[in-house]
This record gives C-alpha cells, structure tokens and sequence, in this order.
C-alpha cells in the first residue's frame, strides 16, 4: 500500500479542482490589485468576487471578511486589536488552545497590555465550564474571550453558540478559533455572537499562506499590519491573490459537498475508534469521541504504556502512515503536548492524532490497524 496519509488536521492535500482555478489566475492573471489600470482591475474583481462569496457563506457581509496569511495571524489580529481597541485589560482563554492564541495572551500579559489573564475550567475530556465562564465575566471588568471551536488534537467541541450568549450577557468581546472547523461545519456569524472568527484555508484542502478573518461590523479594529491601503486599511501588504482565489473555491466546495464528507468521515473515525478497541487491549481516548461532542474529523488515541513510547511516530512513519503526536505547530518539539497535559492525561501513555479526510478509505485504516498492532506487541510493558 501506498503511504497512508492521517494527518490532516495539521493540512489536507490541495484539491484539484482549487489547483485548477489557481493555475489559471497565475496563468493568466498578473497585475498588482491595487493598480487602476485594466490589469490591475481585473485582478482586484476577482479579490472582491472571492471575498464575496466567503462572505455568502457565513452570512456575513463582504465588509466583514479581510484575507490574511492564515490563521496564526487571523488569531494574532484579532486578540491583540480586539483588545486595543477597547482598552480591555482582563482576558479569559483556557489551558488547551492554540499557541497562535496561548502565546498571544501570554505575551500581552508580559508587556503589560492586559492586568489579568484567567483560564477557564475544563474537564478531563476538555470540555468547558460554562458555569466557571460566566462566574469569571461576573467577578471582573469587561473582558476578552478566546475560545476555540474545536480542539485541535483532542477534538472536543464546545458549544460556541451558548459562549457568544454568555458573552453576550457580561458585554464581552468574543473571539473563537475556527481553524479547524471551518469548512466541516456550517458557522452563521448572525447568529453565533462572535466578534471574531477565523479560517486557514490549507486546512479545507486549499493552498497554504492564506486564509481570512471576520471582524463582525459591530467592532472596530485598528490593523496589525501596516503598509499600503490593502484590505479596506485593514491590513498592509499587496494580497496572495491565488490564494485568496483558492480559499473561496475550497471554502465554496467544503460547503456544497459538507453533508456526504461529513458522513463518510465520520464513519471513517468510528471504524477506526472500533478497531483499535477490538485488536489493541487497553487503548483509551484523549477527549470527547461521540459524535455530537467531537470534531469528527480527529480521534486522539491513547496507546498502553510501552518500550520506546517516544519512537511510535517513527515506527508508523517508517511503516507509510502519517500521523502526529499533537499539535503540527510543536513538529521538531521535545516539548510534550500541552493540550494533554492541560486535561491530565497519563504521560506514560503515548497518545496518537490520527486525522481524516474525504480521501481517507476503510482499506487504509485496516492496513493502520495492522502496523499498530505489530508495533504495540513488540513493544508494550509487561
């Protein structure tokens, strides 16, 4: 069997349908869009036909959507203006999101920008607490709140509709991580209450460097990035043009073609989930695996405590699969994942993110099955 390639919360293959629309803007399309002449023209028609329809989508309008060069920055946008803009010096997150958003805070907290950072409980799956959330925004002056769709190693969901209402009540300003959900679920920014949420278009089988942030036309951000007039002066920069082209298509594929991927995913992970359980003795999950409390396209494996435990990536890899450890951002890190430390798994238990696409086929996860088994029965404590 060829590789087989689980790893796709970190990124998804590009789709060639969007390949195929990005070819022909490089092919055929080159001015700079913020020239007036016919070149440039042209060019700057198919930034607001894309911006358009990723507006469309959300059921935003075009004035809410400004591309960036991914999430990292969409996150980095919207915490550090959202913040400035409003003078806000108390900000809530948890313990087990993204470093885009834990790093952040940290550093707003360091220099003296926010007094007080508080952290949410979670519980052992991940899940948060409401009560403790809105026990925070009651107890302290208006905050920012940062938390995230879905997680992106474990997988739990938490319920962003029931935050932006939390929020709502305490005059908050919410900010939610939707990287890894955008595209695999519907997100009607009318009726989340979200300030702000944001897309990295790689992780919805589109081009890498780009993606976009939605700055809900209640709030007023100052930009991050200064320059040129680009994106409203909203951010400086001439614009990845193919990208921004690739985004929208991918964005506009994902939601035409979301119920049949969401399906088949989804019985991807169960198969999956039920095979390990029947041929691996003493594996376990790391957070919410049932349907309506997790991301159906992640499963994060929890392996018995073994020889070698930090060589069971490499023993996959050299057997073709691709998967990951945690989060792709800490690849090359003898750092542990924090996520599982913040919800306190066992860290004599090697975990495993196995994460699907709608390329993904049930021959591929038996051949998985196959090569985990041999490598935990070499090497699993007695």
């Amino acid at each position: 069997m060829e590789r087989v390639y689980l790893d796709n919360a970190a990124t998804t293959p590009l789709d060639k349908d969007v390949m195929a629309e990005m070819i022909n803007v490089m092919s055929n399309y080159y001015g700079n869009p913020s020239s007036i002449h016919a070149q440039g023209r042209e060019v700057r028609t198919l930034i607001e036909k894309a911006r358009k329809t990723v507006a469309g989508l959300l059921n935003a309008t075009p004035a809410e959507i400004f591309f960036t060069s991914g999430g990292t920055e969409a996150d980095n946008t919207a915490i550090r203006c959202g913040i400035a803009a409003f003078n806000i010096k108390h900000a809530i997150t948890s313990k087990i999101e993204h470093h885009a958003v834990e790093h952040t805070f940290d550093m707003l907290l360091q220099q003296g920008i926010i007094d007080k950072l508080s952290f949410v409980d979670i519980d052992e799956k991940g899940n948060v607490d409401y009560n403790h959330l809105e026990e925070l925004l009651k107890n302290n002056d208006r905050s920012f709140v940062s938390l995230m769709h879905a997680n992106n190693e474990i997988g739990t969901l938490t319920d962003i509709e029931r935050v932006g209402d939390i929020c709502e009540s305490y005059n908050a300003i919410y900010h939610c991580d939707t990287v890894q959900t955008m595209g695999h679920y519907i997100h009607d920014v009318r009726k989340l209450k979200a300030h702000f949420i944001v897309c990295a278009a790689h992780k919805l089988h589109g081009p890498k460097g780009v993606g976009f942030l939605f700055v809900n036309h209640t709030v007023k951000i100052s930009p991050m990035i200064f320059g040129g007039a680009q994106e409203r002066n909203m951010r400086g920069g001439t614009e990845n043009v193919y990208g921004i082209v690739g985004l929208a298509k991918a964005l506009e594929m994902a939601y035409a073609e979301m119920e049949k991927h969401h399906s088949h995913i989804q019985e991807l992970k169960t198969y999956l989930k039920d095979s390990l359980i029947a041929t691996i003795p003493d594996i376990t999950f790391n957070g919410e695996t049932d349907a309506d409390k997790s991301l159906y396209t992640v499963l994060n494996v929890s392996f018995p405590a073994m020889d070698l435990a930090d060589m069971l990536l490499f023993n996959l890899d050299i057997n073709g699969v691709s998967a990951s450890g945690g989060s792709a951002c800490s690849s090359g890190s003898n750092i542990g994942s924090h996520v599982l430390t913040g919800i306190g798994t066992d860290p004599n238990r090697p975990s495993v993110r196995f994460s699907f696409s709608k390329y993904n086929t049930k021959a591929e996860l038996d051949y998985v099955v196959e090569k985990l088994k041999d490598i935990v029965d070499k090497n699993v404590t007695v």
